[in-house]
């Protein structure tokens, strides 16, 4: 069902318009390949340019020449390792080459979404201890490697069968510069969803802008003490609510907030209650889906699904937000 919230996300799916990725590759930009990296910013932050058709520099090529450098002093999230990615040091979330764990058309995703061909990326820039794909996230290492080329040829074949291109993992971000590498050769007019934790650094918030059509992100906690305790997380609040800012600025949003079990009142209601009074036009999927996984059971508030009265609580709750909420 088509919804208000994701008006251009329909839109493109009409061919009524262009994904944002297509047209930052229309738009020429006067820029030196050569020059300092914060020229680069300032004149990414102000792109005057003109739209093209011809082959020249545009804002898409200035967003990878700025990736690549950041490579070399990864700052892509906000736990700002600042290693040389480029040279083989490993950060936090162990992501050097990217590494797909899995790509198939999934089913699965909210109801506006499917079918969305989902690129699963290994590594993580988070620790949850009840992680459902820990296999994925917690191990950078696993998967193969797939040539940008090749698998911007996957997507082209997959384009009658599939309404969007779903980048998740694991966690997208520490990907970003391989993710754009593969939108380089890609030339179909397909939205891009960016399936993230929302830890993103400002810097790469400004990357994604202009290439994201979608942000299908994970809202998962209300206060900073749950997010250090189960996901080793510092000043989470803070920062995935003003990525949440950025992104509802820059196009259209879904949030998610899985209910977790004895988290009622400590993160689910302040996350549906900042949205509701920071945030506009967004749809949002309050999630049963917990079941404990990976350390939960080390953890007894979280070693259990969540009841049939706890979760009905989080969707009355919402409801009384006026919440434009996801049909389950």
């Amino acid at each position: 069902m088509e919804s208000k919230a994701l008006s251009n996300y329909f839109r493109i799916l009409k061919g009524e318009r262009n994904a944002n990725y297509l047209e930052s590759k229309k738009l020429e930009i006067n820029f030196d390949l050569n020059a300092q990296e914060e020229k680069l910013w300032e004149i990414h932050d102000n792109p005057a340019g003109e739209k093209k058709e011809n082959p020249f520099l545009s804002l898409f090529d200035l967003k990878i020449e700025l990736s690549n450098r950041m490579l070399e002093k990864c700052r892509f999230c906000e736990r700002r390792c600042r290693v040389n990615r480029a040279k083989a040091q490993k950060g936090y979330c162990g992501v050097l080459k990217s590494k797909i764990a899995s790509e198939f058309i999934h089913m699965g995703e909210e109801p506006e979404l499917v079918p969305s061909y989902t690129i699963f990326f290994s590594g993580c820039t988070f620790n949850c201890v009840f992680c459902q794909n820990w296999d994925i996230s917690q191990y950078p290492e696993a998967g193969i490697y797939v040539e940008p080329r090749v698998l911007a040829k996957l997507i082209e074949q997959r384009i009658n069968k599939i309404r969007n291109l779903n980048l998740v993992g694991g966690e997208p971000t520490p990907n970003l510069p391989y993710i754009l590498d593969v939108l380089r050769h890609t030339s179909v007019n397909l939205p891009v969803i960016w399936n993230s934790n929302m830890y993103m650094s400002e810097e790469a918030m400004k990357l994604l802008n202009n290439i994201v059509d979608v942000y299908l992100t994970d809202f998962k906690y209300g206060n900073d003490d749950c997010a250090k305790k189960l996901s080793n997380i510092e000043n989470y609040f803070n920062i995935v609510s003003r990525n949440h800012r950025i992104a509802n600025n820059q196009c259209e949003m879904i949030i998610r907030h899985l209910v977790l079990p004895n988290h009622i009142e400590c993160c689910t209601k302040p996350v549906l209650k900042w949205i509701a009074e920071n945030l506009k036009n967004v749809k949002v999927n309050v999630m049963e889906q917990y079941k404990p996984q990976y350390k939960a059971k080390e953890y007894p508030e979280i070693n259990r699904k969540i009841t049939k009265e706890e979760f009905d609580e989080a969707v009355n709750f919402a409801e009384k937000l006026e919440l434009d909420l996801v049909e389950q």
